[in-house]
C-alpha cells in the first residue's frame, strides 16, 4: 500500500525568492509541475506574505544577494518567528563562501547558479520537504502534546542511546501514577485534571534536571524517569506533594511510586520499565505505603505468579487442579451426623508441587481467572455429587464458592441450571457460597442476583461471616440460607472473652434470622461442646476432617449410609 505521499495527490507550495525575473521564471518552469510556486523580489516581500498566512509553504528557495533585505537577514527573522522557523530554506547561490555562513544561519541546503541542472533542483527540493515532513512527523509522535515529555516509544529509545555512552553508569526507573485520576476528571473537570498532569511533569522536569536524566508520559495518569541511582525518592515524592498543594490547592491528589534500583544491564529498557511498573501497581489500594521497589525476591515472585498463570489451563485439562471436599456435622442430635461438604481447590503442579490456596486464589481473583477457576470447580463439585448419588443412594450436598466477579456473570443462573441438569441434581444439593465482603462491594446488585437464585431454589451461605465488611442493618436485606462463622472467633473464643461474646452475638442474630450457623476451622472436642451449649448448628473444620480428595471423603459417604440404615 503507498504512503500518504504518494497517494495524496496534493501539491506543496514553494515560495521562490529571488530578485532577478529571469531566474524567477527559470526556477518556476522547473518546479511548478510538481508544485505551486509563488514568488518574493525580496525579503521583506517574502515575509510579509508568509506572514500573511496567505498559503501553507513547505519550502523556500532563497537567493541571498537582494534589495531591501537580503537573504541573510531574512532567514534571520523567520528564525525569529516560531511560526516560520520550521519551514526549510535551500539557499541559492554562486559563492562557495556563503554555504558555511548559510548553514549557520540555518539553511538546509544549497542550489547553485546558474539553474542549468532542472533534475538536481527537483531532486534536491523534493528530499528536503520529505525530511522536513518526516522531522515534523517524529516530532509529533516523539512528546506527549500536554506535558512535553517523551512518549514511551521514544523514552525507551533515548535510553538505549544514553546507555551506548555511558554503559558503566548505574540507573534507576521510576514510574509515577495518580491514583484514582479519573475521579480528579470526574470531580473538577477534565481541565483540572490537565492542569495536575501538566504541573507534574513541569515538577518532575525540575526535581530530574541532569542531562541524562529524561521522563515520559504515557497512559493518561502514569509518568517514568529514567535518573542516576541514588536519588532520595521519599523527597522527591514529598516535593511533587508540596509542589502540587501550591499550585493546584483546591485538588487533592495522592501519588504513588514504584522504583526498579540499579537496573540490570542485561535486559532491555522495556524490561525496566516493566518491572518499575509492577513494583508501582503493587501498592495500589494499600494507603499505607507510598513507594515500592523492585528487588530480586519481588523478581523471584513476579516469575512464579507469571508461571502459575500461564500454567492454570494445563492444570484443568490434566486434572492437576483437584477438587478437595471438607465434611459438615451437624451436632444438635445425639452423634454428629454428615450434613453436607465444602468444595476446595488444590493444585498439583507437575513440577512444583502442592501449591497453597493462598498463594493461587489470590493471584486468579486480581487478574480474573478466578472465574474459570470457579467454573471448573462447579462443575467437578456437580459431576461428584451426581457420582456419589447415584452409588451411595444418598444426597452429599457441596457448598461451592461464588466470587465477586461471579456476580457480575448476566448467565450465572442459566450456567448453575445446566450443571444441574447434566448431573441429575437438585438445586438443594449444590449449594452457593457468597463471602460478606462481596455484599459491601456492591449490595444491591447482588441481592438482586442472590433473590433469583433463590427463587429458581438454591440454598445461599454467607462466608466468613464477622470479618468485619458488614453492618447489622445489612442483614435484613441480605436473602441466605446460612452464615458461615468466621474461623478466627473459634481459634479465639476460650483465651478470649470478647471472641466468646462475638460467637455468642452472631448465634444469637442467627437464631433472630431463623438461618443456621456453620461454624469453620473447629479442631478440639471442647470447640464442640461450648459450641453446642450456645446453639450453634454445623461444624466444618480439623476436629472431623481436613480437607480430602474424593476417594478418601467416601468413608463420611459410607458411615453416614450405615447410621441412617441402622435407624
Amino acid at each position: 500500500m503507498p504512503d500518504y505521499k504518494e497517494k495524496s495527490g496534493f501539491k506543496r507550495h514553494i515560495l521562490i525568492v529571488e530578485d532577478d525575473m529571469i531566474n524567477r521564471e527559470i526556477l518556476g518552469n522547473i518546479l511548478n509541475r510538481d508544485y505551486t510556486c509563488h514568488f518574493a523580489e525580496n525579503g521583506r516581500q517574502a515575509l510579509d506574505s508568509l506572514q500573511q498566512r496567505e498559503f501553507i509553504c513547505s519550502l523556500i528557495l532563497l537567493d541571498l544577494m537582494m534589495p531591501v533585505m537580503d537573504g541573510f537577514q531574512f532567514m534571520d527573522e523567520i528564525k525569529a518567528d516560531d511560526r516560520l522557523s520550521s519551514i526549510p530554506v535551500i539557499v541559492m547561490t554562486s559563492e562557495t563562501d556563503a554555504e558555511v555562513k548559510s548553514i549557520r544561519t540555518g539553511a538546509a541546503d544549497f542550489i547553485t547558479k546558474p539553474y542549468d541542472m532542472p533534475e538536481v533542483i527537483l531532486a534536491r527540493c523534493e528530499r528536503i520537504i520529505e525530511l522536513q515532513e518526516d522531522k515534523s512527523i517524529i516530532h509529533a509522535a516523539e512528546k506527549d502534546q500536554l506535558t512535553g515529555l517523551y512518549t514511551k516509544d521514544f523514552f525507551a529509545e533515548y535510553i538505549r542511546q544514553i546507555e551506548q555512552y555511558s554503559p558503566d553508569e548505574k540507573k534507576d526507573i521510576l514510574v509515577l501514577n495518580i491514583d484514582h485520576f479519573h475521579l480528579i476528571n470526574e470531580l473538577y473537570g477534565r481541565r483540572q485534571g490537565d492542569d495536575v498532569l501538566v504541573c507534574i511533569a513541569d515538577l518532575l522536569t525540575k526535581l530530574f534536571d541532569d542531562s541524562q536524566d529524561i521522563g515520559c508520559r504515557t497512559e493518561a495518569d502514569y509518568f517514568y524517569i529514567y535518573c542516576h541511582s541514588g536519588t532520595d525518592y521519599e523527597t522527591v515524592l514529598h516535593s511533587l506533594l508540596d509542589g502540587l498543594a501550591a499550585a493546584i490547592p483546591s485538588t487533592h491528589v495522592r501519588l504513588r511510586m514504584g522504583i526498579y534500583p540499579e537496573v540490570d544491564k542485561a535486559l532491555v529498557a522495556e524490561n525496566w520499565i516493566d518491572r518499575a511498573k509492577t513494583a508501582c501497581d503493587r501498592i495500589r489500594g494499600d494507603y499505607s505505603r507510598h513507594i515500592s521497589y523492585y528487588n530480586n525476591e519481588f523478581y523471584e515472585r513476579s516469575k512464579y505468579h507469571e508461571k502459575l498463570i500461564n500454567d492454570m489451563d494445563d492444570a484443568i485439562a490434566s486434572k492437576d487442579l483437584i477438587v478437595y471436599y471438607q465434611p459438615k456435622y451437624a451436632i444438635q442430635g445425639e452423634e454428629p451426623t454428615l450434613r453436607s461438604a465444602e468444595a476446595l481447590i488444590r493444585w498439583k503442579h507437575p513440577e512444583l508441587g502442592m501449591i497453597s490456596p493462598g498463594d493461587f486464589i489470590p493471584l486468579f481473583e486480581s487478574n480474573g481467572l478466578i472465574q474459570k477457576l470457579d467454573r471448573y470447580v462447579w462443575a467437578e463439585a456437580a459431576r461428584q455429587v451426581g457420582e456419589w448419588k447415584r452409588t451411595y443412594g444418598v444426597s452429599v450436598p457441596v457448598s461451592v464458592n461464588v466470587s465477586r466477579m461471579d456476580i457480575y456473570y448476566p448467565k450465572l443462573r442459566d450456567d448453575f441450571k445446566a450443571l444441574l441438569q447434566a448431573n441429575g441434581l437438585e438445586t438443594n444439593e449444590l449449594m452457593l457460597e457468597i463471602t460478606e465482603s462481596a455484599y459491601a462491594d456492591n449490595a444491591d446488585q447482588l441481592v438482586n442476583v442472590v433473590e433469583n437464585l433463590r427463587k429458581d431454589g438454591f440454598m445461599i451461605e454467607m462466608d466468613d461471616f464477622g470479618s468485619g465488611y458488614s453492618s447489622l442493618n445489612m442483614l435484613t436485606t441480605i436473602p441466605i440460607d446460612a452464615l458461615k462463622m468466621d474461623m478466627k472467633f473459634i481459634r479465639n473464643m476460650q483465651k478470649d472473652e470478647k471472641s466468646m461474646k462475638l460467637v455468642e452475638l452472631i448465634l444469637d442474630i442467627a437464631s433472630f434470622l431463623q438461618v443456621p450457623v456453620i461454624a469453620e476451622g473447629v479442631e478440639t472436642e471442647e470447640q464442640v461442646q461450648l459450641l453446642k451449649e450456645r446453639g450453634c448448628d454445623i461444624i466444618q473444620g480439623y476436629y472431623f476432617s481436613r480437607p480430602v480428595p474424593p476417594a478418601e471423603f467416601i468413608p463420611f459417604i459410607e458411615k453416614e449410609v450405615a447410621r441412617r440404615a441402622a435407624q
